[in-house]
């Protein structure tokens, strides 16, 4: 017998969709209650199982979220922005949990979540583990200690199928660094280099993507001084801990009053 609050998984067929499958299946306290994928998808109607070349689960996979949602005390969303807007108006009707790992979104659109946090819990995060919500508390302390002589980069690496630049995780560690410091992230990035671009500007909080092969992620701060640096890093080896992660905060927002909150919330920190 199913036990727990029931999830939906948005964007069932991605690379993160079965993932979240695959930790539902393993846990105890939670259980999937639906599938939902873009209309036209050849899983549409499919049973859930199967379409993942397993057994049958009796979840059929479906276009629908309104009928999945109404049915589900919490969804997990890791799609791309629009997609995420829509849910998150969805969710709030079906007052579930919306936990949202989708990464890219502009500062416009977060903006838009607002009107369904009045009515819903949403937690959102470019990241889910434990160890790297750690880390940007590590770096929002060690920039607030160290002033502008010590130049900020944030370098993070992932799989060559990734389609956002800087990853959820890098930006989040930059508005840390950021907040370190006292000043807004969006005055000080510095996101591209090409060329004769000059001497970097003094304060700026550098970004640098490397894409290729599998890679989970990996993101390394750096702090460079003039004789020494001081290196914070990062490397996720399983995409399961992403999952997991997820799943820790649709449970945690059960209980929690509409608003919106990330995994610092989630984890106590």
């Amino acid at each position: 017998m199913a036990q727990g609050p029931g999830m939906v998984v948005t964007g069932a067929s991605g690379r993160m969709g079965q993932m979240l499958i695959r930790a539902l299946d393993e846990h105890d306290g939670a259980y999937l209650s639906g599938a939902v994928e873009r209309a036209g998808h050849p899983w549409i109607g499919a049973d859930l199982g199967e379409a993942m070349g397993g057994a049958a689960t009796g979840v059929r996979v479906t276009d629908d979220p309104v009928e999945a949602f109404a049915k589900a005390q919490a969804v997990l969303d890791f799609t791309a922005p629009e997609a995420t807007l829509e849910f998150a108006a969805l969710a709030a009707q079906a007052r579930a949990v919306h936990v949202i790992g989708t990464t890219g979104m502009s500062d416009d659109q977060t903006a838009r979540l607002a009107p369904a946090a009045r009515h819903a819990v949403i937690v959102r995060a470019g990241n889910m583990s434990l160890g790297v919500n750690l880390l940007v508390q590590l770096t929002r302390q060690v920039a607030a200690a160290l002033g502008e002589d010590f130049d900020i980069e944030i370098v993070e690496s992932h799989h060559n199928q990734k389609v956002d630049v800087p990853s959820g995780t890098a930006l989040m560690l930059g508005e840390a660094a950021a907040e370190g410091r006292g000043v807004k992230l969006a005055e000080v990035a510095d996101r591209g280099r090409d060329g004769m671009t000059g001497a970097r500007r003094r304060g700026d909080i550098g970004f640098t993507a490397i894409r290729g092969g599998d890679i989970v992620g990996e993101h390394d701060v750096m702090f460079a001084g003039a004789g020494e640096r001081i290196v914070l890093r990062h490397l996720a080896t399983d995409r399961m801990l992403f999952a997991r992660g997820a799943l820790r905060a649709a449970l945690w927002g059960q209980d929690q009053a509409p608003g919106q909150y990330d995994m610092l919330d989630v984890l106590g920190l």
